[in-house]
């Protein structure tokens, strides 16, 4: 598996995917372009955090089921 330097982490434990894209909506927003590391623990981040990435067009660059991990890479930031 590839691996993947992220320039930043956050643990967002068993916060449901709901208030997590908010979450991430502004970590992201503020680096453009680099990697961030997310634990996510919620049943549901499996399917809602790669979703999401698409939609917004972030890039899941890595996912770790068994730790739990995500490795998204914040879009370039638009003019």
């Amino acid at each position: 598996m590839d691996v993947v330097a992220a320039s930043e982490s956050y643990d967002a434990g068993e916060m449901g995917c709901g208030e997590l894209v908010m979450v991430l909506r502004t970590k992201l927003r503020a680096m453009p372009g680099q990697v961030l590391r997310v634990v996510a623990r919620d049943p549901g981040a499996s399917e809602d955090i790669p979703a999401w990435c698409r939609m917004t067009g972030h890039e899941l660059a890595r996912h770790e089921p068994e730790t739990h991990s995500f490795w998204i890479r914040a879009r370039a930031n638009r003019s």
